[in-house]
């Protein structure tokens, strides 16, 4: 299990994601989960979709499960994939395209993951990475 991921800490990727979501011009859903999938921090920029609120938690949770951004899981769940219909077995709580990243200590050990929604699937990826970038594990 790694280290703990503080509010303070989720709360400095929360501000990293804000950021580049207003540099791209698009206001996001941000969630910041746990080592477990353990929701820490989440906003919902004022003008977003408000569909991404339920995706952004999502996409984090997908992220801790698999250990992986979630871009990474999209060519894997395609028919005749080893994953194809993982999606269904969760009773839907995992999202398989881009816009989840996994947070991890200095050492690789998971600490947890976010999620972003509202944009393009580029665009999250892009502002879930710059809350990586932020994150200090």
């Amino acid at each position: 299990m790694g280290r703990q991921l503080t509010l303070a800490q989720a709360e400095s990727v929360l501000g990293a994601c804000q950021a580049e979501a207003t540099a791209v011009g698009q206001p996001m859903n941000i969630a910041v989960v746990d080592d477990g999938g353990n929701l820490v921090a989440f906003v919902s920029m004022d003008g977003t979709k408000l569909i991404g609120v339920d995706i952004a938690q999502k996409k984090a949770l997908t992220a801790v499960y698999f250990q992986t951004d979630t871009r990474d899981l999209a060519a894997l769940v395609q028919p005749g994939q080893p994953l194809f219909g993982i999606e269904s077995t969760t009773g839907g709580r995992l999202v398989v395209f881009g816009g989840g990243v996994l947070l991890t200590d200095a050492g690789g050990a998971v600490t947890g993951g976010v999620g972003v929604s509202a944009g393009t699937v580029e665009e999250d990826h892009q502002v879930a990475e710059a809350g990586r970038r932020a994150y200090a594990g």
